[in-house]
C-alpha cells in the first residue's frame, strides 16, 4: 500500500482537497495517509463497498478502547449512547426509534414553514455587503431542526455555539482548549436537553422528542442518556452539515452563474463539494478487502470527497454539472450509518437555494469565498456576499 503524506491543515489543502485526492486515488483504491497512520479509501467503490461491509463498523472493538481523559468525561458518556457510534443491536435499535418519528409525512410536511422561514430571512437581508453563512445557511437549518424538535427557536444561538464547541472535537486542529469547550458545551446542553425531555414527558406535543418519549414508552426501553444523546446528535447532525452544503452550494452557483434548482442539481452540489470528508470505521475481524490485508482492530477512512470525484463513474468529476448523471453520491454515507436526516437535508437545500435564487436575482459574490480549516468537515469561513 503506497504512503502518501499531507497535513490536513495546511492552507493550499483546507483551501483544496481535491487535487490531493486525486494523487492518492492514482495509487489505487487504498493508500496509507501518514499523518493519521491509517488506511484511506479514495475510489467511489471501496468507499462503497467499505461503508457497507459489516466487518467493520463505528463501534470501537473492547481492546481498542481508549481510556477516557476526566476532562472529557461528559462529551464521552454522551458519545457513548449516540447511535452514530454504536453497531448492532443497539444501533438497530435507535436508529429504528428516530426512523418512526422521522417520518417522510413529518419531514415533507415541513415545506411551507420552511419557505415561509426562508421568505423571512430573506426580507431581512441588510443592503451592501454581508455573510450569508450568519443571515441565512445557519438560520434556516438550525430553526427547522428545533422546530422539528419542539424546541424554541429563540434558542437557537446557544444551539449552535454548543453544536459548533462539540463538533471541534473532529477537527484536525483540535487543541486542549477546544476539547475543553467541547466539554463545556456538552454539560450545557446535556442540562438544557434534560429540563425539555422532563416537560414533553408531562405535557407531550407533535414534535419528535414527544414521539421518542412514546416509543420509550411503548417498551422500546429509550434511557433518559439515550434520550439525551439522540437528540444531541440529530440537532449537531441536523444542522451542522447542512450549513456546509448550503454555504459550499451557493458558492458554487454563483462562481458557475447558475440559478436553476431542482432535486438533480441539488445531488449534483453535495456530490461536488460535500460537507463531510473522512468518515472512519474500525475492522472487526481479519480480511482482505481491495487486495490489502487488514487485522481486528485496524482502523480504515473513507474519503467521502475523494469518492464524489472518481472519474470512473463520474465523467469529468471536477465539472459541476446539474444534470449530471450516475450512481448515487456518498456525500450522505451509505450502508447502516447512511444519514438519516438526509431527507431533511436535501429539502432544507431545495426550499432554500431555490427560493434565495429566485428572491436574489442580482445576487453575488462580494469578495471570493475561502474554507475554514474544519478538516474532516469542508465548510467556508464566511460568504459575503451583495443581494441587492
Amino acid at each position: 500500500m503506497q504512503e502518501l503524506s499531507q497535513s490536513p491543515t495546511e492552507p493550499a489543502f483546507v483551501q483544496n482537497p481535491y487535487p490531493f485526492y486525486d494523487r492518492a486515488r492514482a495509487a489505487g483504491p487504498l493508500f496509507r495517509w501518514s499523518e493519521y497512520d491509517m488506511a484511506c479509501a479514495t475510489s467511489h467503490a471501496a468507499v462503497s463497498a467499505i461503508l457497507r461491509d459489516r466487518r467493520m463498523g463505528r463501534e470501537v472493538p473492547l481492546e481498542r478502547a481508549p481510556e477516557i481523559p476526566q476532562h472529557l468525561a461528559a462529551f464521552y458518556a454522551c458519545e457513548a449512547h449516540s447511535m452514530l457510534e454504536l453497531e448492532p443491536p443497539a444501533h438497530t435499535r435507535l436508529r429504528g426509534l428516530v426512523l418512526r418519528a422521522f417520518t417522510s409525512r413529518r419531514v415533507n410536511a415541513l415545506a411551507p414553514e420552511i419557505e415561509a422561514l426562508c421568505h423571512r430571512l430573506i426580507d431581512g437581508f441588510p443592503q451592501g455587503p454581508f455573510d450569508l453563512l450568519d443571515a441565512y445557511a445557519r438560520q434556516v437549518p438550525v430553526i427547522v431542526i428545533a422546530r422539528l424538535m419542539g424546541l424554541p427557536e429563540s434558542r437557537a444561538d446557544d444551539l449552535l455555539a454548543w453544536s459548533n464547541a462539540m463538533v471541534g472535537m473532529y477537527q484536525a486542529k483540535r487543541t486542549r482548549a477546544m476539547e475543553d469547550a467541547a466539554e463545556m458545551a456538552t454539560q450545557a446542553f446535556c442540562d438544557f436537553l434534560a429540563v425539555y425531555i422532563a416537560e414533553k414527558r408531562r405535557n407531550p406535543a407533535d414534535d419528535l422528542i414527544s414521539e421518542l418519549i412514546a416509543a420509550e414508552q411503548e417498551g422500546e426501553k429509550l434511557s433518559t442518556e439515550e434520550l439525551v444523546s439522540t437528540c444531541i446528535l440529530l440537532l449537531n447532525a441536523g444542522h451542522e452539515a447542512t450549513v456546509h452544503s448550503l454555504g459550499n452550494a451557493v458558492r458554487t452557483l454563483l462562481m458557475h452563474g447558475h440559478r436553476e434548482i431542482d432535486a438533480a442539481c441539488v445531488e449534483e452540489l453535495v456530490r461536488l463539494d460535500p460537507p463531510l470528508h473522512m468518515f472512519t470505521r474500525w475492522v472487526y475481524e481479519d480480511l482482505e478487502i481491495f487486495g490489502q490485508r487488514f487485522s481486528r482492530g485496524d482502523r480504515i477512512a473513507c474519503l467521502l470527497g475523494a469518492a464524489n470525484r472518481d472519474p470512473e463513474v463520474y465523467p469529468d468529476p471536477h465539472r459541476f454539472d446539474p444534470a449530471r448523471r450516475g450512481p448515487a453520491h456518498l456525500g450522505f454515507g451509505a450502508g447502516i450509518h447512511f444519514c438519516v436526516g438526509a431527507p431533511l437535508a436535501r429539502l432544507e437545500m431545495q426550499c432554500a437555494l431555490s427560493l434565495l435564487m429566485r428572491q436574489c436575482p442580482d445576487l453575488a459574490l462580494a469578495e471570493a469565498p475561502r474554507y475554514s480549516d474544519l478538516y474532516h468537515f469542508h465548510g467556508l469561513e464566511r460568504l459575503m456576499v451583495r443581494a441587492f
